[in-house]
This record gives structure tokens, sequence and C-alpha cells, in this order.
């Protein structure tokens, strides 16, 4: 998934997946170099992350 699809998902903007996201512990992997790279996500650890943010 693209941070595009990840900011829809979670209803944020993408600014605030680039920002707080990995601080918060979900990692994305960045393919390419510069002000061209992608960061892109597993969906099935956006869910698994999406899962811990779960109020108990």
């Amino acid at each position: 998934m693209d941070s595009t699809e990840v900011a829809t998902m979670l209803n944020m903007s993408r600014s605030w997946i680039y920002k707080e996201a990995s601080k918060l512990g979900l990692k994305g992997y960045k393919l390419g170099r510069g002000r061209n790279a992608k960061v892109l996500y597993k969906k099935t650890e956006v869910f698994k992350w999406l899962e811990q943010q779960k109020i108990h």
C-alpha cells in the first residue's frame, strides 16, 4: 500500500502518515532516493499495527 492508501484507510492526512506513523510504530519501506522516493507499507503490517492501537 502506498501512503495515500494508508492515509485514506486510517482517515488521516498523508503528511500525518509521513511524520507521525513511524513514531507510533507503523514502519514503511522506502523505495528510491531523494524527492522521488516512495514509501510503501505491507497491508498485513498496517492491519497488525491498527489492531495494536485498540483500546482495551
